[in-house]
C-alpha cells in the first residue's frame, strides 16, 4: 500500500490524484495503526512547520514515521515534507524536525517577493533515479517561502536569490521543494520514478 499521510493541512488530494492517474493504488491515511502496512509512504507537506510537525505528533504518526524511515520504507516528501527532513526550521525554532540531513531551514530574505510562487527550474548536481529522465533545466512548480540549506544529499538546486536544495536523496529517502503534482510531465515522470522505485 501507498500511504499517504493527511495530517490535515497538507496537498493529499492533488498527489492522490496525480498517483491514481499513473495506475497506482494509494490511501491518504491520518492515524498511526494505518501506516503499519505502508509499503511506501508520501508526505504532501502544506503549510506552516510547525503546525505539520504538532499534527504529526498528535496524530501518532511521527515517531512510526521514524521507524518506517530506518526500516528502509521509501519516503518521497513534498514541500514541507522535504524540510521536515532537517534538524529544524526557522518557521517554528522551538520545535525540531527528523534530523536526517544537516542545517536548518530558513526564509527567503534576499528576494522581493516572499512566497515564491510559480515555475523554476532545477540544476542536478548528481545522477539520481529520482529524475530519471528528466532534462537538465526543466521547469517545476513551487510556492514556499523556506528553504532547505544545500546538503551531501541534496541532488539538485534551484536559484531563487538563494541556491537552495530543490531535491535531496538519501538512501530511501527522497523529497523535493518543489510539488510534482503541479508540475505536468516533468512532475509525473518524478512521481513516477519514486513509485518505480
Amino acid at each position: 500500500m501507498i500511504a499517504l499521510i493527511d495530517y490535515g493541512a497538507g496537498n493529499v488530494g492533488s498527489v492522490l490524484k496525480a498517483v491514481q492517474y499513473l495506475g497506482y493504488p494509494a490511501q491518504p491515511i491520518d492515524r498511526a495503526e494505518l501506516l503499519n502496512d505502508a509499503e511506501k509512504i508520501i508526505l504532501p507537506g502544506q503549510g506552516h512547520f510547525g503546525a505539520m510537525m504538532k499534527a504529526l505528533e498528535e496524530r501518532r504518526l511521527l515517531d512510526l514515521l521514524r521507524t518506517k524511515l530506518a526500516a528502509g520504507v521509501p519516503y518521497l516528501g513534498i514541500c514541507l515534507g522535504l524540510q521536515t527532513l532537517y534538524a529544524g526550521s526557522d518557521e517554528a525554532p522551538e520545535i525540531c524536525g527528523l534530523g536526517l540531513l544537516a542545517g536548518r531551514v530558513r526564509r527567503f530574505e534576499a528576494v522581493a517577493k516572499v512566497p515564491q510562487v510559480g515555475w523554476n527550474q532545477i540544476q542536478m548536481l548528481r545522477e539520481t533515479g529520482l529524475f530519471q529522465g528528466v532534462r537538465e533545466g526543466s521547469f517545476v512548480y513551487y510556492c514556499h517561502s523556506y528553504y532547505g540549506p544545500v546538503t551531501e544529499e541534496t541532488v539538485a538546486v534551484t536559484e531563487y536569490g538563494e541556491t537552495y536544495a530543490a531535491a535531496v536523496e538519501k538512501g530511501n529517502v527522497w523529497a523535493v521543494q518543489f510539488h510534482p503534482e503541479k508540475s505536468a510531465e516533468v512532475g509525473l515522470k518524478v512521481l513516477k520514478n519514486f513509485l518505480e522505485s
